[in-house]
């Protein structure tokens, strides 16, 4: 995202909740108007706006007769193989000593069987490994070396999942002295995380910044970009639903966490019923966004509920959006600072994508990807409207506002 000086030197919009319009962005695809309708006897696919691009091989798949997984996984491994996306596998953003840490889940709806594998290195596809855990081990979750070891000996290969592109974002985060120790947003003592800097002390830190890239190497043309990760360290996740036409249903979810994390830091990816959750005979959720909200409020399992005893899909997700707003009591001053998408798909067809904000940024929505026939994006349904602001902000708010 390009990142000009004068956005650097503005620091966090806190004034203006609730009144960013959302423009259409420039996507792959003119982003469809939301749609509802049901599916009957044909398969649909919902997926994370970064699986667009795969969904035709998914949805191929499916029509072909292929299990629901296999095609849910077709969509995640695009990602997770494009070494330019640093949200998942292979090119990443590391942990904070520079070190890709992944983790994804799984639920394979006709068996009622899951699969996890959490803060693993070195292996690039792995929502594959997670099927391989649920397929052939008698476990649901490895983490760690553990879980490495096991892709290896199930003939997955090892490799360094750290581009030379992320290598030098790293180093720019290093050099920067940042750090992911503190409280979070959560925390009663979330204030001790601003960063209170004069105007002036910015724009020599966004200076600082400039000249540390350039020495590093780093491409003017994604330079801005870069420094913006180092400031506001980005999530990346992708999660798809698969519902075939006979009924039969599958999801996952597969991420590279939390940029520059501490290491061994678990987001809800890999947790069953957080990240990711699949009843067969009630449909199937998952998310990207904020993780350790996500698992506070147990969203995937929360959704899939709420549709068991009556729910719409858009009902079920909005009511575990507020769940996520009732545990902050209502505060817009720390919930500006969380955000969440949810992907949901119900045994008949129906889908849903909600999110807590409009987007992350004016003029770049929140977007669910759907194949049911048709490929497209559709906006979310946001319980706010307006961007979510970014965390730790380098500008703290006024008195007035708190």
């Amino acid at each position: 995202m390009p990142w000009s000086r004068r956005e650097f030197m503005s620091g966090v919009a806190l004034g203006a909740l609730g009144s960013t319009g959302v423009a259409t962005p420039a996507t792959a695809a003119e982003i469809a108007p939301k749609q509802r309708m049901l599916a009957a006897n044909k398969p649909v696919i919902v997926c994370a706006g970064n699986g667009y691009d795969y969904l035709d091989r998914a949805y191929e798949h499916l029509k072909n007769g292929g299990d629901t997984l296999d095609a849910a996984i077709l969509v995640v491994k695009g990602p997770e193989d494009d070494p330019n996306d640093d949200s998942v596998g292979l090119g990443g953003l590391p942990n904070e000593e520079g070190v890709v840490e992944l983790d994804a889940s799984c639920m394979h709806g006709p068996t009622r069987r899951a699969g996890s594998a959490g803060g693993v290195r070195n292996i690039r596809t792995m929502a594959e490994l997670a099927r391989e855990v649920m397929n052939h081990s008698g476990h649901v979750m490895l983490v760690g070396e553990g879980a490495e070891r096991f892709a290896v000996a199930r003939g997955m290969k090892r490799e360094n999942l750290l581009t030379d592109e992320t290598r030098k974002v790293w180093l720019l985060w290093k050099e920067a002295h940042s750090d992911w120790w503190g409280p979070g947003v959560s925390s009663p003592n979330w204030r001790d995380r601003f960063k209170n800097r004069s105007a002036d002390e910015r724009l020599e830190f966004h200076e600082r910044l400039q000249r540390i890239a350039e020495d590093l190497g780093i491409d003017p043309a994604v330079r801005s970009a870069a420094i913006h990760k180092i400031v506001y360290p980005p999530t990346g996740t992708i999660h798809c639903s698969a519902l075939a036409a006979n009924g039969d249903m599958s999801g996952c979810t597969t991420t590279s966490g939390l940029a520059w994390k501490i290491p061994g830091r678990l987001g809800d990816s890999p947790i069953i019923g957080a990240g990711c959750y699949t009843d067969q005979d009630v449909g199937s959720a998952g998310a990207t966004g904020s993780g350790e909200e996500n698992i506070r409020v147990a969203g995937a399992h929360t959704i899939i509920e709420n549709m068991r005893h009556g729910m719409s899909p858009l009902e079920a997700g909005m009511d575990t959006l507020k769940r996520i707003v009732r545990n902050y009591n209502g505060d817009m001053n720390r919930l500006q600072y969380v955000d969440m998408t949810y992907y949901i798909l119900r045994k008949d067809g129906a889908y849903a994508g909600v999110s807590l904000w409009t987007g992350y940024e004016p003029g770049r929505p929140h977007t669910i990807g759907v194949h049911d026939g048709t490929r497209r994006l559709e906006k979310t349904v946001s319980l706010f409207e307006g961007a979510s602001q970014e965390w730790p902000p380098i500008v703290a708010p006024s008195k007035a506002s708190l």
